[in-house]
């Protein structure tokens, strides 16, 4: 498949020109002008670039890739050495970050709701771009039974917080989304998910009433790249392989 199609359906699939986001999402290193096979993972590692190269990817699509708002711009050291890596193996990288979030289907909070069984009602904010996701369960479950749910499903024991009884309106997000449990609490929410903790964030979920569960960066993003990767594969005729590099953050 030509690359530039290949970006241009990915574009209009994650809707990525709606998202102010912290990086550029699409391609971000040029390759092949030809894509046949593509190696996903959650962030462009060196040793995501190895095992792309051992694969004889043509290209890399993850969920972190580089030139983030506020990093350092010069191309030295680490991310000289990965972009040089990649350049020299031919390989195109391709990202996609606040947009994968956010989709309703492939989306990382949309896979993490259905491998926890919450049935997601929508989204609190704008509804087009908001990587803040609700939803309930059937039941209401106890603050020990998701957790333990989590690291059933995750393969990662979460931080728990805990602060209420029953918890059936959950709120989520992500990544580094431990800020929104404030807007999460306000929205009648018994409990909140992120992938990251702050210090502060304990202490919002016992002030504010809310059940707190930090379940891992890496671990409640690996699902949207497996899924966009599976969708490729499934739609454009694309060989695809996701790798997972453990990454206990």
């Amino acid at each position: 498949m030509n690359r530039n199609e290949l970006v241009s359906r990915l574009d209009e699939l994650l809707s990525a020109s709606k998202f102010k986001d912290y990086c550029p999402n699409g391609l971000q290193v040029e390759g092949p002008t030809e894509v046949s096979r593509i190696v996903t993972g959650v962030t462009a590692s060196a040793e995501l670039i190895e095992r792309a190269i051992e694969m004889k990817a043509d290209a890399l699509l993850v969920h972190h890739g580089y030139f983030w708002k506020g990093e350092p711009e010069p191309i030295t050291g680490i991310k000289a050495n990965r972009i040089k890596a990649l350049i020299k193996s031919d390989i195109n990288l391709i990202a996609y970050h606040l947009p994968l979030d956010a989709h309703p289907e492939l989306g990382n909070n949309a896979q993490l709701a259905s491998l926890l069984g919450i049935e997601q009602q929508g989204v609190l904010g704008d509804p087009d771009t908001s990587v803040l996701a609700w939803g309930q369960f059937n039941k209401p479950v106890s603050g020990a039974a998701l957790a333990s749910c989590l690291k059933e499903k995750l393969n990662r024991k979460p931080l728990h917080s805990s602060v209420v009884d029953e918890i059936s309106k959950v709120a989520w997000c992500t990544g580094g989304g431990q800020d929104f449990i404030e807007q999460a609490a306000e929205a009648g929410c018994d409990a909140f998910i992120s992938g990251e903790v702050s210090e502060r964030t304990i202490l919002l979920s016992r002030e504010l009433g809310i059940d707190y569960f930090a379940a891992g960066h890496h671990a409640t993003e690996r699902y949207g790249i497996k899924a966009l990767g599976e969708y490729i594969a499934g739609n454009f005729g694309i060989e695809v392989n996701f790798v997972d590099i453990d990454n206990p953050a």
